[in-house]
C-alpha cells in the first residue's frame, strides 16, 4: 500500500478549509483497498472508519481514478514487437501453442440497473452488467483491456468495435511478421494469432475452435491445444475475482464510475501478480464456481478462406507433434 501511495499520492490531497481538515492521503488507499478486497458497502466502511458515506464514496472514486491515471502506462503498456515475441515464446513453452499473442475473452461486471437505460445493460444471465474485454498473456497478466460496453453486447461484437479488433485488422499494433512454427517449416511462415472461444469470429489473426462433435482426431488435437492456451484468460478472471471480492457483488454506482473501478482492479492485478501465487487464487476461484464454463459452439462468425487455411495449418502442425511423440 505504501508503494501505491508513493505513486498516486499527489492526486489524493484535498484543500484545507476553515470548516474542516481533509482526511490524510494515506487513509484513502486504506478505504479503497478495503472496499475492493472485501466488497463491503460504503455505509459499512463509513461506520468502521468514522467517516461520512459521501467521503468514503469520493475516496474510492478518487483513488481508482488516480491508479488509472498514474499506473496505466507502466503496468498495462501497449506491447512492442519484442514484447509480443516474448509473450508468444511463453505460450509455446507453457501451453504448447506457437505464435500466440494472448488469450481473449469477455467478463460481465454486475451493476445496479442505471435509470432509464431500458434493456441496454440487460444480459443473457438476466442481470444488468457492463462487459470487460481482456487479452491475457501466458502469466495471467492483462496486456489489453476495454471496459464499459453494454451488457447486452456479445463478446464478438465488443471485440469488433474495440481498439484491439480495429488495430489487429489494420495491422497497427506492432505485431511481428509471419514466422515458421517451432521445429517445422512445412507450413511456411505462419501469422501470430490470438486465441478465443466460439463467441469470437475466425480471422487469420484470431483462432477459434472447430465446431461440432465427433471431429477427426487432428481437429480434436487443435481444439485441445487451443482450449489449453485459452484457459489462461479464464484463470486470470478467476484470480481477479478471488482477489478483489467487490466483483462478487452488484456494484452500486453509475456505469462511468464502474469503468474506472474495473480499470483500477486490472491494473492492481498486474501490479500484484506473482506466478507463484496464481495457482492458489485459481484453485479458490474454481472451488467457488467463479469461472465460466467453456462455450462449445455459438454458430455464425464465418471466417474467410485465408482464416480457415491458417487454422488447418495449425491443426496439421499439432497433428505432426502428436505423431512424433
Amino acid at each position: 500500500m505504501e508503494e501505491i501511495l508513493s505513486i498516486v499520492g499527489p492526486d489524493l490531497t484535498s484543500q484545507t478549509t476553515n470548516f474542516r481538515d481533509p482526511i490524510e492521503p494515506k487513509q484513502r488507499p486504506a478505504i479503497t483497498l478495503r472496499y475492493l478486497a472485501a466488497g463491503e458497502s460504503f455505509a459499512s466502511l463509513a461506520y468502521q472508519y468514522h467517516l461520512g458515506v459521501i467521503t468514503v464514496c469520493s475516496s474510492v472514486h478518487m483513488m481508482c481514478s488516480a491508479i488509472e491515471k498514474r499506473m496505466m502506462s507502466t503496468h498495462i503498456p501497449p506491447p512492442t514487437e519484442d514484447q509480443w515475441k516474448a509473450i508468444a515464446s511463453k505460450f509455446w513453452d507453457k501451453w504448447k501453442f506457437p505464435n500466440c499473442l494472448g488469450a481473449i475473452d469477455g467478463k460481465h461486471i454486475t451493476i445496479k440497473a442505471p435509470p432509464n437505460s431500458g434493456s441496454l445493460f440487460f444480459n443473457y444471465k438476466k442481470t444488468f452488467s457492463i462487459v470487460l474485454l481482456a487479452l491475457v498473456d501466458a502469466d495471467y497478466r492483462f496486456t489489453y483491456m476495454q471496459v464499459g460496453d453494454f451488457g447486452r453486447a456479445s463478446d464478438g461484437g465488443v471485440y469488433g468495435s474495440s481498439r484491439l479488433g480495429r488495430g489487429m485488422e489494420a495491422k497497427t499494433l506492432n505485431v511481428p511478421e509471419d514466422s515458421p512454427l517451432p521445429g517445422s517449416g512445412v507450413q511456411g511462415p505462419m501469422p501470430y494469432v490470438i486465441v478465443g472461444d466460439a463467441a469470437f469470429p475466425l480471422k487469420t489473426y484470431l483462432m477459434r475452435p472447430f465446431p461440432g462433435h465427433r471431429l477427426p482426431r487432428w481437429r480434436e488435437n487443435f481444439n485441445y491445444r487451443l482450449s489449453s492456451a485459452r484457459m489462461v484468460v479464464e484463470c486470470a478472471f478467476g484470480i481477479l475475482t478471488a482477489r478483489w471480492r467487490v466483483l462478487l457483488s452488484r456494484l452500486q454506482m453509475a456505469p462511468h464510475f464502474v469503468d474506472t473501478v474495473v480499470m483500477a482492479l486490472c491494473i492492481l492485478h498486474n501490479f500484484l501478480t506473482n506466478p507463484a501465487q496464481n495457482r492458489r487464487w485459481q484453485d479458490e476461484a474454481e472451488h467457488t464456481g467463479d469461472m465460466l464454463p467453456i462455450i462449445r459452439n455459438m454458430g455464425g462468425n464465418r471466417g474467410s478462406k485465408d482464416a480457415y487455411g491458417v487454422r488447418e495449418k495449425f491443426s496439421a502442425f499439432f497433428n505432426s507433434l502428436e505423431g512424433s511423440m
